[in-house]
């Protein structure tokens, strides 16, 4: 599945200081021997470079302001879910996402081959999206340590 080349990709090759501007070639060629099938790969590889090209789009477009409310489109509503939409205002109420961020999430939740995304998927796509934008490297790591904490706690 394409989610699962990308969550290699972030395991990977984002761990803080590279970003994915490797040979192409070598990396298809990595996650080809990881298992990954060709088709799957440049899948993932496309979403990675529409997230690049929505958060230019949306960053250089209207601007948001801080106190407004997101309406779901149904075919969002239906993808996202209510704990999907629950957690996406939870992390503007903490300011890990703005609301150009947010609908950076939510173009790149819309883009992925699966007709719902859980909650897993859904924090995987928003560290992702953090990820892409050094700006953000506060709200990363804060959100990088609640995912950690919920972690252990259902370990524990």
């Amino acid at each position: 599945m394409m989610f699962e080349v990308l969550m290699y990709l972030f395991e990977n090759y984002m761990d803080g200081n590279t970003s994915l501007n490797l040979d192409q070639d070598a990396m298809v060629t990595e996650l080809e021997q990881a298992g990954f099938n060709r088709n799957e790969i440049g899948r993932a590889l496309d979403w990675l470079d529409g997230l690049n090209r929505v958060q230019e789009i949306i960053q250089g477009g209207n601007v948001f302001t801080p106190h407004a409310i997101r309406h779901y489109a149904p075919e969002e509503d239906e993808r996202i879910g209510t704990e999907g939409q629950g957690f996406l205002l939870y992390m503007e109420q903490l300011n890990i996402l703005d609301p150009v961020t947010r609908e950076v999430v939510i173009d790149r939740i819309m883009a992925l081959d699966c007709n719902e995304v859980n909650l897993g998927g859904i924090k995987w796509v928003v560290l992702i999206a953090l990820f892409n934008q050094p700006e953000k490297k506060a709200a990363l790591s804060l959100l990088q340590d609640m995912i950690l904490s919920d972690a252990f706690d259902v370990l524990h």
